[in-house]
């Protein structure tokens, strides 16, 4: 279980594109239930003056109902050694069973927003738009074609990062 400190914009570098192998877990809280998934798209920016993440969320997936009745919600990034732990949370379902109590992870709250101690790093964001990718708008068919068979586009949300925690324990893959 990982200690924290808050850190501010300045002091989060990473290189975007370093985290495409890298995954994270995007958790929400709805009716004192707490529900994650694994991610590995997104992305970060400047939008409307304001620092945000953008991410995407398939619409049959469990947590984007979460998401969705959350105001805001964590993205929270791990060292290599929960990458076993990570791997279970993206196949298991959390309609299926209690898979945050199975991986051993241990679920704790900053401004009533839920997040993972194991962490090494978290960022909590507040939602600001959300929009479905639609088929019309790719200019390269070959992406629908491809990532989309089964007509199942994501949701695109794009979120202001509020406060991000770093670990005060270990090595951080992401600082």
């Amino acid at each position: 279980m990982n200690g924290f400190k808050e850190i501010g914009y300045k002091e989060f570098k990473i290189n975007p594109f370093d985290l495409k192998h890298k995954w994270m877990l995007i958790t929400a809280e709805k009716e004192g239930k707490v529900n994650t998934m694994t991610a590995s798209w997104g992305g970060f920016g400047v939008l409307w003056n304001k620092e945000v993440v953008f991410v995407v969320i398939r619409p049959q997936r469990y947590t984007k109902e979460f998401v969705d009745a959350a105001t805001s919600f964590s993205l929270t990034f791990f060292n290599k050694e929960y990458q076993k732990e990570l791997g279970y949370l993206g196949k298991v379902s959390g309609r299926d069973e209690d898979k945050i109590t199975k991986s051993g992870f241990t679920i704790a709250h900053e401004d009533g927003i839920p997040y993972f101690t194991e962490a090494n790093a978290v960022l909590f964001v507040k939602k600001l738009y959300i929009q479905q990718l639609a088929p019309e708008f790719f200019l390269d068919s070959k992406i629908d074609k491809t990532w989309y068979p089964e007509n199942d586009h994501h949701y695109l949300y794009v979120a202001e990062v509020h406060k991000i925690f770093k670990s005060t324990e270990g090595e951080s893959f992401i600082f």
